[in-house]
């Protein structure tokens, strides 16, 4: 949410805080606002894709400052779009400005860009380190308010809302708390903090009321909620010069606050908005709206706190947990509604089941090539599939559904889908014979004379860029061959989850068996990657010795110092030794150049892939552990080991002195060039050869669009010797993992 001028206005009057030594409590966190902070506020890269590795090492310092000051956080994510689409036009608004600043910084100029998976190893972090989270159906800012109401205790966000919810424990805006510098002895350390409450806000406004604050947030621009006749009133507020921006007078929140605190009580002041209004309790100026008292007392409603939030059971430990608002026949079963509620399934997956719309995350990439997220399209196809398939045979309901009716062996439509760069029409689907449709149960026998029902295409819209302009397009939901009941998903089994995720990636089971689990996905979304966008060997090498330092440094963790001791034949000085020359090639932060676009474009494809196959695996609960996301990929890194080999120095020379990075290095390029030989299907050609290929200008290939090329996806440098046994490989990489690693998965 957030009212516009209310964080400066509030931030430059000190009198509202009160300095705190903030220790021994509980504290409800703002999730979104602290990912972002945390990740903008200490100049971690945006331009090359961004450096999980440092964001996480950032999130770990500031969960243990919390915990050395005995803070208990309780972190609350949002979830998917609100299901009123109250705040659509604002969401597509701050899409289209990303999309600006995404090219912007391609230009080494100014920008922020959230990199796109900093959200997931957020999540995944919190888990791993045991932090209590919950990811709310929509917009979360009334149930952390609710939850903080509940247990009488403090806020942390950098929402300006919360200068609005009456909330009796305060709220610590983020900037102001200052968890980054311990003050006091052991075992009494503490945060200092400045602490706000609205009772000391009202009392500088003539001490007026919980709901006049609320009335004058709507009134000044809350982007969640503001009605046009609340612009209307505020336009005459300031001709009357009562409030404005204009030279010598003061922010329009403040000269909204001293008019209504002329009224003696709440009722008074709406009583006053509908004089001006013309509204039924007298004459006004201008126009006539009965509708506005309703209108005003709707959006003031977005602060109205319940005293009882069920978030506070959902912690305790209890069974319920926030559920997913949806209509008609999407409904999410109880397995993946806990999910979403646990952070594991993503909020774009509830995007696509309830509204069928969904934004995909700008990224800093070349702006004159199609979008990166058009290399991943037969990825999201298939999470649209296996979510929307139910509603198409249940229902045959929503945009692009229903049923065509056909006679005998006439067809139905003769075009394509939409969703590429095919030019299908709306309602047109695919020719199915009489015989063949009724083999699958979709018909009567022709011999009935009775019609043959054949469902339509169903379709979800993607809002992604156009060069530098958000667009529409209408992508067709395509699940995989192997169907995926999504009622009974969690009863399938592990097997047939897991074909139908690598049946989408086009990769085959065999080709991954010598992989260590936690590296399978990694390696199988490296595999689509080359087959759909033909990186050049360079890029894939650069991305594999990255994976390699990833390695190493995972192990290196306090948490995983074991795996140093419990091989004893490796020579961790010599790992290490790697370790520091390929951190050398890290590209360093100072000033801002434009980037290779080539290079981050293909690094964001991959990006892309990775981001869509963690929601596909994640619907599908879990056949392949997630990668560990934090030492996956790191921007600066990749992006500084490609040009270090682009001035023609071979890998081997990073991986000099480390007999086992160089050997997990070979073993990665011999797995990822296994993913893309002759014997692994396309992901297309395996689901229905292209059959999306929609309607728009999408320049990026549709369903089958991949190049199904591997001839530069491997070998090469560094790969000599790698057609080995797989269990040579497998017995290789052992000497990264110890034994209680294997057995963690």
């Amino acid at each position: 949410m957030g009212v516009q001028g209310l964080t400066t206005y509030v931030e430059g009057n000190k009198h509202f805080f009160q300095d705190v030594k903030f220790r021994d409590s509980r504290l409800v966190i703002d999730g979104c606002s602290l990912y972002y902070r945390l990740y903008f506020s200490h100049g971690l890269d945006q331009q090359h894709g961004g450096d999980y590795d440092a964001f996480t090492l950032l999130l770990v310092r500031f969960l243990s400052a919390l915990a050395e000051c005995n803070i208990q956080p309780y972190v609350v994510l949002d979830g998917g779009m609100d299901p009123s689409d109250k705040k659509f036009a604002t969401l597509r608004q701050r899409l289209q400005s990303k999309i600006k600043e995404a090219d912007s910084l391609s230009h080494g100029r100014g920008g922020c860009i959230l990199p796109i998976v900093t959200r997931p190893v957020f999540i995944q972090v919190l888990i791993q380190r045991g932090v209590p989270l919950v990811q709310c159906p929509a917009e979360a800012d009334r149930e952390i308010a609710c939850l903080a109401h509940h247990w009488n205790c403090p806020v942390l966000s950098s929402d300006s809302d919360f200068y609005i919810f009456d909330l009796p424990g305060g709220y610590f805006p983020f900037q102001f708390f200052h968890w980054d510098n311990l003050n006091g002895k052991a075992f009494h350390r503490y945060i200092s903090a400045r602490h706000y409450t609205t009772s000391r806000f009202r009392g500088t406004h003539g001490g007026i009321c919980s709901n006049m604050l609320a009335l004058s947030a709507v009134l000044t621009g809350n982007d969640y909620c503001v009605p046009k006749e609340a612009e209307i009133v505020r336009a005459m507020l300031e001709e009357s010069g009562v409030c404005g921006r204009g030279k010598g007078r003061g922010p329009r929140i403040e000269g909204i606050l001293v008019w209504l605190s002329n009224f003696s009580h709440f009722g008074e002041a709406l009583e006053e908005l509908g004089m001006l209004m013309g509204n039924e309790s007298g004459r006004g100026r201008r126009g006539h709206n009965p509708q506005l008292s309703h209108q005003l007392l709707a959006g003031m409603e977005e602060y109205s706190i319940n005293p009882q939030s069920c978030l506070a059971h959902w912690f305790s430990g209890g069974e319920a947990f926030p559920a997913v608002q949806t209509t008609g026949p999407a409904q999410l079963p109880d397995c993946l509604s806990l999910a979403a509620a646990q952070g594991m399934l993503a909020p774009f997956a509830v995007d696509a089941l309830v509204m069928r719309r969904v934004m995909l995350i700008a990224q800093v990439e070349n702006s004159r090539c199609a979008s990166s997220h058009s290399s991943s399209r037969a990825i999201r196809q298939a999470i649209y599939g296996i979510l929307l398939r139910r509603t198409q045979d249940n229902a045959g309901q929503g945009r692009g559904g229903g049923a065509h009716q056909v006679s005998g062996t006439q067809g139905v439509g003769g075009g394509r889908g939409r969703g590429g760069r095919g030019r299908g029409g709306r309602g047109q689907g695919h020719i199915v014979p009489a015989d063949a449709a009724c083999s699958k149960g979709q018909a009567a026998s022709a011999s009935t004379g009775q019609p043959q029902v054949v469902s339509a295409p169903i379709y979800v819209e993607e809002y992604d860029r156009l060069d530098v302009t958000l667009k529409k397009s209408e992508v067709e939901a395509l699940p995989p061959r192997n169907h995926i009941q999504l009622d009974r998903i969690d009863q399938t089994p592990v097997a047939v989850r897991l074909g139908a995720l690598l049946e989408v990636l086009g990769v085959k089971q065999s080709s991954l068996a010598a992989v260590p689990l936690h590296l399978q996905l990694a390696v199988a979304v490296t595999g689509f990657w080359l087959r759909e966008t033909n990186p050049s060997q360079l890029k894939l090498q650069a991305l594999v010795l990255g994976m390699v330092y990833g390695e190493l440094s995972w192990s290196n963790q306090p948490r995983a110092a074991h795996n140093q001791h419990a091989v004893p034949q490796l020579n961790w000085a010599a790992e290490r030794n790697v370790w520091a020359k390929l951190s050398q090639q890290r590209l360093r932060p100072g000033k801002r150049r434009p980037v290779d676009a080539g290079v981050a474009h293909s690094f964001s494809q991959w990006q892309a892939c990775l981001w869509s196959a963690l929601c596909l695996n994640q619907l599908l609960l879990l056949p392949l552990p997630d990668p560990q996301l934090s030492w996956l990929f790191s921007g600066s890194l990749v992006c500084g080991l490609f040009r270090y080999l682009q001035a023609g120095h071979a890998a081997e020379s990073l991986l000099d002195g480390g007999p086992s990075s160089g050997r997990f290095y070979s073993f990665l390029m011999y797995a990822v060039r296994d993913c893309i030989s002759r014997d692994n299907p396309s992901s297309a050609a395996s689901r229905g050869n292209g059959r999306g290929r929609g309607r728009g200008r999408g320049r990026g290939r549709g369903r089958g669009g991949g190049r199904g090329r591997g001839g530069r996806g491997g070998g090469g440098r560094g790969a000599q010797g790698v057609g080995r046994d797989t269990d040579e490989m497998n017995n290789r990489f052992a000497l990264l993992m110890s034994e209680e690693e294997a057995d963690d998965y």
